[in-house]
């Protein structure tokens, strides 16, 4: 095995180390960049229903309150208003989602599913805190959840959500007497979640990911031509002309000239070192002759 193979050899092994520990370490990156954007689109459309409830509490309410002691108005509660403005933009993003879902809800619209009861029971017990941001597969690929509790702390909230002996009668005949009742003070009672999709950030890290390696290995390519002429040059050319003029004088063309010894280094020593014997040897022949 000739040494510029095994030079190649340990180079292409070293480079395919690093290639793979560059990989890794990028598409680590990218996909958090990626996750990174999602969670922000995330909080963005939760404050945006934060806005959207605060606004109806503070300008829709009062205008209908007149209205709504007559006849229950579901648009003047802060969470119909949040939840049925992202029911619209959803026509457009199908795949964008805002709930406010409860365990029991007095909209049956409201109700949690499974996935989304785990979550808010998770609330419940304290396994998780404040904010829960996690990622799951959907039919349309992964979508990144933004959960936050849903706690009662205004006692405003129970004068329609403790019994139904005590709630409007309107929204009692809107909605039945089976959901809604029993909340309590501090109790959390449901969850804010908003579901946004990760498919367009993550093929976006894909293609960033691929057009990197790609440059990467073709740059790898390049520094292996440029490091095999160099070699060739410096090491491999000196080596072989010394290795033949070795040949030459072990079959006894003790004529052939001395190899001029350039520059500094490994290669020039090694070269000096070969001559000082070649000239020892001469003066031996000489000697015993």
């Amino acid at each position: 095995m000739s040494l510029r193979l095994k030079f190649n050899m340990v180079l292409l092994v070293a480079l395919g180390i690093g290639y793979a520990i560059i990989g890794w370490i990028l598409w680590g990156f990218l996909e958090n960049t990626a996750r990174d954007e999602v969670l922000a689109k995330a909080r963005v459309m939760r404050q945006s229903a934060l806005a959207m409830r605060s606004y109806t509490a503070d300008e829709i309410r009062p205008l209908l309150q007149t209205i709504s002691a007559e006849r229950f108005l579901p648009h003047t509660v802060p969470s119909y208003a949040a939840q049925e403005n992202f029911r619209r933009v959803s026509e457009a993003f199908d795949d964008y989602a805002y709930k406010e879902a409860a365990l029991n809800p007095t909209n049956p619209a409201d109700q949690a599913n499974d996935w989304e009861e785990d979550i808010i029971r998770a609330f419940r017990s304290g396994r998780i805190s404040d904010e829960h941001v996690a990622v799951r597969d959907t039919p349309l690929g992964q979508s990144l959840v933004l959960a936050h509790p849903i706690q009662i702390k205004n006692e405003a909230c129970l004068q329609c959500h403790s019994t139904p002996e005590v709630a409007p009668a309107s929204m009692v005949q809107l909605y039945g007497e089976a959901n809604g009742f029993g909340w309590e003070l501090d109790e959390i009672i449901g969850a804010q979640i908003v579901s946004v999709p990760m498919a367009v950030p993550l093929e976006r890290a894909r293609e960033t990911f691929i057009i990197v390696m790609i440059s990467l290995a073709a740059a790898f390519l390049v520094m292996l031509l440029i490091v095999n002429t160099l070699l060739g040059m410096v090491v491999i050319r000196p080596i072989v002309k010394l290795s033949d003029l070795a040949s030459e004088i072990s079959l006894g063309n003790l004529d052939a000239p001395e190899m001029k010894a350039s520059g500094g280094g490994e290669i020039a020593s090694l070269t000096d070192s070969f001559n000082r014997m070649r000239r020892s040897l001469e003066n031996a022949l000489r000697m015993i002759e």
